[in-house]
């Protein structure tokens, strides 16, 4: 019998991406794996930036084992670097001497103390991120960056890539090896959601008219995902059939809901959606749109609406874009902030059923490739490197 590889795993908090990897790793006969997370949010917490306090409604910790660090930090979950803080992960790193060790990026306290940790003991670390570079590439922030970022992401025996621009982010810094380990979700868990969805009676919930076309967004009301921009795409286009539906909450609400109103667009604020309905949410909807800027390092509300067979109007600074949007197939790009443009598009899925029906049949089979399998394998093929690293 092959030797089971021990590997552990630092990341901040439970994260519903994350946990079906983590099963499917716990899964794989060769792997001894531990997930350690540096804190436990509380509802507030979890809530932050979405206007309400939630827990999720699915299981994130079943299927693999797991452990909870204690958060020495004064400011528990706050952004930035101080919010975790978790001296004992040295002392176990150390202790139980793993063959690999992968931290979910490195902008956290916790990330460094696990990162400082493996390196004096000689414990190769691996690193998974989703960091881009931009879709104009390097930026003077970036170039700066750079003297610093050089000093340590060539320590990485590996580098996990979620896509084609996180790969270059990695490049870009000095990486060794890169190796792909894909965004996903659980697609067949959103399509069966999406398949036995009541769109009807999502509709009347949303208060959608018969003969409405409904372009959706999906997400945090924040800056960054620049929602302003869909009612005033909905606004350039024209379209009297158009309906915008907000999925989700946040700081812009206010703002959204005026803009609508003073451009005449019918518009609904449907809420925080947790993850059991989000399939019902896509089955409705007609097209997703994701305005977001270059900050929207992946965009994962992509993923979960191709699943579900609804194709996707995505900004070309959202770091999914190069991956998952194939203009005319499984939906748009379009310059960031070019509200003419999107709205151009949604004139045309809005114009055509047949046309929103090819484009999500080919997003669901394109989008059916970036699964839980995939970024796995991803992560055997690095902790494969580290072991040959080590042993030469």
């Amino acid at each position: 019998m092959a030797e089971r590889r021990r590997l552990g795993v630092l990341v901040t908090h439970p994260v519903q991406y994350f946990a079906p990897l983590f099963r499917e790793l716990a899964a794989k006969g060769g792997v001894d794996l531990t997930v350690y997370f540096a804190h436990k949010p509380t509802p507030e917490e979890q809530g932050a930036g979405f206007g309400v306090a939630f827990e999720w409604d699915v299981d994130l910790l079943s299927g693999y084992q797991s452990r909870f660090l204690r958060n020495a930090s004064a400011r528990p979950a706050a952004d930035g670097y101080a919010g975790y803080d978790t001296p004992e992960i040295a002392d176990i790193i150390h202790r139980e001497r793993f063959d690999s060790f992968l931290v979910m990026g490195w902008h956290a306290k916790s990330y460094w103390q696990a990162m400082r940790a493996c390196w004096s003991k000689g414990t190769p670390v691996l690193v998974r991120g989703d960091s881009q570079l931009g879709p104009d590439g390097p930026t003077l922030r970036a170039w700066a960056r750079r003297i610093t970022h050089r000093r340590f992401v060539p320590r990485f025996a590996a580098c996990l890539a979620v896509g084609i621009r996180s790969e270059s982010y990695f490049r870009f810094y000095g990486a060794r090896r890169v190796v792909r380990s894909p965004h996903f979700v659980d697609n067949v868990h959103f399509a069966r959601g999406a398949a036995t969805a009541d769109v009807e009676a999502v509709r009347q919930r949303w208060a959608v008219p018969d003969g409405r076309v409904i372009a959706a967004f999906v997400g945090k009301l924040v800056p960054k995902k620049r929602p302003l921009d869909l009612i005033e795409a909905v606004a350039a286009s024209g379209r009297r059939d158009l309906h915008a539906v907000f999925v989700g909450d946040g700081e812009l609400r206010e703002a959204c809901r005026r803009t609508a109103e003073r451009l005449g667009v019918a518009a609904t604020f449907a809420g925080f959606h947790n993850q059991s309905q989000l399939p019902a949410a896509y089955a409705t909807m007609d097209v997703l749109v994701l305005p977001s800027d270059a900050r929207e390092t992946w965009g994962l509300v992509v993923n979960e609406a191709m699943a579900c067979g609804t194709p996707a109007i995505v900004s070309n600074a959202a770091g999914c874009a190069p991956d998952l949007v194939r203009d005319g197939e499984t939906g748009y790009s379009y310059p960031v902030g070019d509200v003419a443009r999107l709205g151009l598009h949604l004139d045309s899925v809005a114009s055509s059923p047949e046309l929103r029906q090819r484009l999500g049949d080919d997003a669901r089979r394109h989008v059916a490739r970036y699964t839980a399998e995939a970024a796995a394998a991803g992560v055997l093929e690095a902790m494969a490197i580290a072991a040959w690293e080590r042993a030469a």
